[in-house]
């Protein structure tokens, strides 16, 4: 673990302290925090996209939605979010919207009414004549195995996929999509620009790290532990992340839930009996009046070091090179 003093966590506090709402708090990182991928790295061939600095009009925008969030509310609607990045997403639509670039969301692309093309995440005003199709992702990957240079030893922490095979699937097909006969005939204005947006954060055994090619030096990152190591963090108060709060460090006034060390590895443990899926816990500071995330990791079961192996093994793994 880092010292809290160079962590994104502090960063954040510092700028964002004043905003208490949850979804304005997340709102806020899909904005300020950094982009997971160096648009300027080769890897990426100029196909990444950056929202670029919080200008001061959308700092004050946001400190209004904090105070008075009813439009975002209404964006957002009464469904209860289930999947991190549909709800990510939906807060993207609301800040393309209110900038007045927002042409089309989500829109389906069909060859014939049982075969789904694709779907564009994005597609924005590029002028009279123009679109931007922004491909949109939000992950988390825990780096095991390799030498730290390859995207596919970076993979999520239910080992459904890795950082390799989606900038692969982001690049060969949704990038593609806007060249599809059966999007063209959808489409306003032709697509001039298809570029990838990703958000995110990385996590490292031991929360120690090397710099990686392809991937912004600045980002978001935390430890990853195994349950059995949990005493070497030396943090002993936790608090486990539900998935909606997974975007922005947390902060609130309370917090229900607050563990020590050995509650918490009891709580996973008896987690971890019933499904082997890491749990990502916010290490705090609990003050009287605040509770404020000063680190965060994914503590995973004692086995999963042996099954990324067996599901990402180093000898396949494979850089992005086009």
């Amino acid at each position: 673990m880092r010292d809290g003093a160079d962590s994104y966590q502090s960063g954040f506090q510092r700028r964002w302290s004043h905003l208490r709402r949850a979804r304005v708090r997340a709102l806020a990182w899909l904005l300020d925090s950094p982009d997971l991928l160096d648009s300027a790295a080769p890897h990426w061939q100029g196909r990444i996209a950056s929202l670029g600095p919080v200008t001061p009009e959308t700092a004050r925008w946001l400190a209004d939605l904090d105070h008075d969030p009813a439009l975002l509310d209404a964006a957002l609607g009464p469904r209860v979010y289930t999947r991190l990045g549909l709800y990510a997403e939906k807060l993207m639509a609301f800040y393309f919207q209110h900038q007045g670039r927002l042409v089309e969301h989500g829109l389906q692309v069909r060859a014939s009414r049982n075969d789904t093309v694709g779907e564009f995440d994005f597609l924005l005003d590029a002028g009279p004549d123009a679109l931007e199709h922004i491909e949109f992702a939000t992950k988390f990957y825990l780096l095991q195995g390799g030498d730290g240079q390859e995207f596919d030893a970076l993979v999520g922490p239910n080992l459904a996929d890795s950082l390799g095979a989606k900038m692969r699937k982001i690049f060969e097909r949704q990038l593609e999509l806007g060249a599809h006969p059966a999007a063209q005939a959808l489409l306003p204005r032709p697509v001039t620009a298809a570029r990838a947006l990703v958000k995110g954060w990385l996590f490292y055994p031991a929360g120690s790290w090397a710099a990686m090619s392809g991937i912004t030096a600045g980002h978001c990152r935390g430890f990853w532990c195994a349950l059995d190591e949990l005493d070497a963090t030396g943090a002993d108060a936790f608090l486990i992340l539900p998935k909606l709060q997974w975007l922005a460090p947390f902060r609130a006034a309370g917090a229900d839930g607050l563990l020590n060390r050995a509650q918490l590895h009891a709580e996973l443990e008896a987690q971890f009996e019933e499904s082997g899926a890491p749990v990502l816990v916010a290490v705090v500071r609990d003050t009287p009046g605040c509770v404020e995330e000063i680190e965060r990791g994914f503590i995973v079961p004692n086995d999963w070091r042996e099954r990324a192996a067996a599901r990402y093994p180093a000898h396949v793994t494979r850089n992005i090179i086009w």
